[in-house]
């Protein structure tokens, strides 16, 4: 017990206010999206999933590596009418060859780099409007809602990463190329959505780790909404994270990491995307109490209230489970916390 009280962090102070919340209109299911727009050919979160098929290999790109099924076509949307991938939320600023045009992008197979640049701007988008669902953006503050600019390939090695001083993503190549897997693209932009809610989150050893936690959850949650939307197959383990793109550094099941680990604060090592699977057990189990929706508007709302260089702190003057019913509406505010609620929330708060 002590040491699910140390790994759940904020989970307790959470899950126990809100689970007496009301549902709101931005609990509700998200409806598949008409087939409007032009139709690009993307994977259903990335092949292994999708298969179960833990032997699939990069094989230098070629594209009979992958079989056909793990393929599926879905609309581009939020485009501006350019004829390239450009839109509300996303648009790809640069690209090693020639940039995708939106009217062939139901042709490109993983062996052709535009192929990338297509599944980096559905996924960006598709993250995006999964936030625009929760209601961020109308009746909560919005979470990195504008264009974001990504560049594809342009990093000359097996790494992806979000860099605030050009508020851009960068996706490497190497392996499998990065942008083929979707947790690792929405990965990236869980970073994006950190900076826009808080400039210069991460500057901390532990707020870096929140901030990898966060993305790696939004990943898996993303792509989990997006199967349940389309009707797509999940055939591996949910909380594994990065399956495809992780298949040339792990043995299978092939994961890159977890958030369903046993990791407590005491397991820290002093490296960001280690000790990230101490908070993404945290935000797992905020999940799996209140259900994803309700959870990720509370969770993703919880973060603005976060310093730059959040870490462990003495407890502050308010308990954190009072502050998140004032921040989210989905939670009365008038409703007051028991006391074991402000013990929980103490033993591991933002500051």
């Amino acid at each position: 017990m002590a040491r699910r009280t140390t790994r759940g962090l904020i989970a307790a102070a959470t899950a126990t206010v809100a689970l007496t919340a009301p549902l709101t209109t931005a609990t509700a299911a998200t409806p598949a999206p008409a087939a409007s727009g032009p139709q690009a050919r993307i994977f259903m979160v990335n092949p292994v999933q999708s298969s179960g098929d833990q032997t699939l290999t990069d094989a230098k790109d070629a594209a009979d590596a992958v079989p056909a099924s793990a393929y599926t076509t879905a609309a581009l949307r939020n485009l501006d009418g350019s004829g390239g991938l450009s839109g509300r939320w996303a648009y790809i600023r640069s690209e090693t060859g020639a940039p995708a045009k939106t009217a062939d992008a139901g042709a490109y197979n993983r062996d052709d780099d535009r192929f990338e640049q297509v599944m980096a701007y559905f996924w960006v988008n598709e993250a995006q409007e999964y936030l625009q669902g929760l209601g961020f953006g109308s009746e909560l503050p919005g979470a990195n809602d504008r264009p974001q600019a990504v560049r594809l390939n342009q990093w000359g090695s097996d790494n992806s990463f979000f860099t605030d001083k050009k508020d851009e993503i960068r996706f490497g190549k190497g392996g499998v190329d990065d942008a083929e897997d979707a947790e690792v693209i929405v990965h990236e932009y869980g970073h994006a959505v950190h900076e826009a809610q808080v400039p210069g989150f991460g500057s901390s050893p532990e707020g870096g780790a929140i901030g990898e936690a966060f993305g790696d959850y939004l990943a898996v949650e993303v792509g989990s909404h997006a199967a349940t939307r389309y009707g797509w197959p999940v055939k591996t383990d949910l909380a594994c994270v990065g399956d495809w793109d992780s298949v040339p550094y792990s043995t299978a099941p092939h994961c890159l990491r977890r958030v369903d680990g046993d990791k407590t604060y005491a397991d820290r090592v002093g490296e960001v995307h280690a000790d990230g699977e101490i908070w993404s057990r945290a935000l797992w189990d905020i999940r799996g109490a209140l259900g994803a929706r309700t959870a990720d508007r509370i969770i993703v709302n919880a973060q603005f209230g976060f310093a730059p260089d959040t870490s462990r702190a003495p407890p502050p003057p308010a308990p954190f489970a009072e502050r998140l019913c004032q921040r989210t509406p989905l939670i009365p505010a008038t409703e007051a916390a028991p006391s074991s609620v402000s013990r929980a929330a103490t033993t591991y708060s933002p500051s």
